[in-house]
């Protein structure tokens, strides 16, 4: 987070992606990278949500299908999917997106809770929203992301 030269608002920036049509935004000190995924390997019984492991530059990665995750239809238009490599708890991870936008600078301020008609699987996964000109950009918080995945995975 950084204050602004008069010290008055405090701000944080987020990477924005797209995911079955809707803004997304995740905090841009959980990004590491932004890539095309080359080749993902299956993992048999895995989780649906795991699309598999990729090497990316000699490291592996577990893929994450994001529109698994949220609960969205598949992807139909035969588009290349782009990819969000983040770490947790020490291991790589790349988040499977449709795209990526721009990076928003937000005041703080404008953060607010999850609205109560947020779609529970989504609100599960999300650490607020920002209203922005009529689009609703969802936070996607990392941690929930992968830890409820974890946490489906043991039961």
């Amino acid at each position: 987070m950084s204050e602004d030269l008069n010290g008055l608002a405090e701000s944080i920036q987020y990477v924005t992606v797209m995911i079955g049509g809707q803004l997304f935004g995740l905090p841009i000190e959980r990004v590491h990278d932004v890539f095309m995924p080359e080749s993902i390997t299956r993992v048999p019984l895995s989780n649906p949500q795991i699309a598999g492991v990729l090497n990316l530059r000699g490291r592996i990665v577990t893929a994450i299908d994001m529109r698994r995750r949220l609960h969205l239809p598949e992807r139909t238009d035969g588009g290349q999917a782009m990819a969000v490599g983040i770490e947790h708890k020490g291991e790589s991870y790349g988040l499977l997106i449709d795209n990526v936008g721009e990076v928003l600078t937000l005041a703080t301020s404008g953060r607010e809770p999850n609205p109560v008609n947020l779609d529970m699987r989504w609100s599960m996964v999300s650490g607020g929203v920002h209203r922005l000109n009529g689009q609703l950009m969802v936070i996607l918080d990392v941690d929930r992301v992968l830890g409820g995945m974890a946490e489906s995975l043991a039961a």
